[in-house]
């Protein structure tokens, strides 16, 4: 196959968290970058207010000219307020979210080489997100598992040849400061997502870049903020990924304040696993 790049962004937090010279920084690096797709993994604002959806649908569309471009709602990105434990279903939840960005929540992605799904997790205050710690509330995501069905049957359609990228808000690895898992209920997240075939996951929530993976097959890249909440005043940080036959590589970006630009930091490199013609993998 061809190499492929891939730009992954997460936790813009538009509003008054957002860190302004990163995000111009950004609008102006990402188009350079020549990337296959640009996916963006939630919580593109800091309330679901109509003023900050509107930027990070202007910043969306911007970086769409120069890539395809996918983008999910992540939990900020949520009114869930407006129907808490679904009491009045699940339409005013995400009912902003798609004025700006369109009905379908979950969007796909297909390009030369790779097959891109995505997975909702965020549902605010919700039964299958509660824990038993209060500071849950409201934060933790869940994947329930039609959402891992749907993935499962648009991946096993795919060519066997394509690399299947699933892209998900909560961070399904745990955080390296926070030492917290995003997801309610993450081992059985976990074999969830392991089911579905997925190669590569993208994700965000934690405010931390990572790159790791899961169960030793699926690598898992896990984009920063770029907000003022980072983790332990970490520099802010994307994702730069590349996937060729033999392996997948994270290069994580980070802001340098004083340059006033992002540089090359941390480079991770996995070796891909060996997909049979039928499409499993070994």
């Amino acid at each position: 196959m061809s190499p492929l790049t891939l730009a992954h962004l997460s936790d813009l937090h538009f509003g008054r968290d957002a860190e302004v010279g990163q995000i111009e920084a950004l609008e102006e690096l990402i188009p350079s970058l020549h990337a296959d797709a640009v996916l963006l993994s939630g919580d593109l604002t800091q309330r679901a207010r109509h003023g900050e959806l509107q930027r990070a649908r202007a910043f969306v569309r911007l970086l769409a000219r120069s890539a395809p471009t996918l983008a999910i709602p992540g939990n900020h990105d949520v009114q869930w307020w407006w129907s808490p434990l679904t009491l009045l279903g699940s339409a005013p939840r995400h009912r902003k979210w798609r004025r700006y960005f369109g009905p379908e929540l979950c969007p796909t992605l297909e390009i030369p080489g790779a097959v891109i799904a995505s997975a909702l997790t965020s549902f605010g205050v919700s039964i299958g997100a509660m824990t038993w710690n209060p500071n849950d509330m409201a934060v933790k995501g869940y994947l329930p598992a039609s959402e891992t069905a749907r993935v499962k049957r648009y991946f096993d359609r795919a060519p066997p040849g394509a690399v299947r990228v699933l892209v998900v808000h909560h961070n399904v690895l745990r955080g390296g400061i926070s030492k917290r898992m995003g997801l309610a209920r993450w081992r059985q997240a976990q074999r969830r997502l392991e089911e579905t075939g997925v190669e590569l996951i993208v994700c965000g929530h934690d405010h931390q870049e990572g790159a790791g993976q899961l169960a030793g097959r699926v690598v898992v890249s896990t984009a920063g903020t770029h907000s003022t909440r980072t983790r332990g005043r970490r520099p802010s940080a994307f994702n730069l990924i590349s996937v060729d036959a033999a392996s997948i590589t994270v290069q994580h970006l980070r802001w340098d304040r004083k340059a006033g630009r992002f540089v090359e930091s941390d480079l991770s490199r996995f070796a891909r696993t060996e997909r049979r013609k039928d499409g499993r993998t070994e």
